[in-house]
């Protein structure tokens, strides 16, 4: 089985202008990744896969969704804690970001989450009736 970094993912997803180099690399990635060889993802490339896209390249949530669910679609590619990884895909579609999606659905088992972001997570996991809920420390600890 073969691991893949952020940057093949990237490669093979985003459609650069590039240089010769970047056009070679994106070949070179297509080549892996089609190959039907084994393939790993982890999660942590994942979430930098995300802020490749949308911080760098401005892909919107839907996009991204989009290409987190092709490569779920890949039988020679497996997914570290893939059910989490889908519960954080959803997540995203719902409006959390990807990070605070993950985050919430590493903790699944656990019966609340602290956090001191309100506004972008708590507020919004908590709109969504999602479970587990979130609060902040020292004002709903209990």
């Amino acid at each position: 089985m073969i691991g893949l970094d952020t940057n093949v993912l990237a490669r093979y997803y985003i459609e650069d202008s590039g240089d010769s180099e970047e056009s070679k690399q994106r070949l070179c990635a297509r080549a892996l990744i089609e190959s039907g060889r084994p393939l790993m993802v982890c999660k942590t490339v994942l979430l930098e896969l995300e802020w490749v896209m949308r911080g760098y390249y401005g892909f919107k949530p839907n996009d991204i969704a989009s290409v987190f669910q092709h490569l779920l679609s890949m039988k020679h590619i497996t997914m570290e804690e893939r059910e989490t990884v889908v519960s954080a895909i959803s997540g995203l579609a719902d409006g959390l970001d990807f990070a605070d999606a993950l985050h919430h659905a590493s903790y699944k088992s656990c019966e609340r989450i602290a956090t001191f972001d309100d506004k972008k997570f708590a507020r919004r996991l908590n709109r969504l009736g999602m479970s587990p809920r979130a609060f902040i420390p020292g004002s709903e600890f209990s």
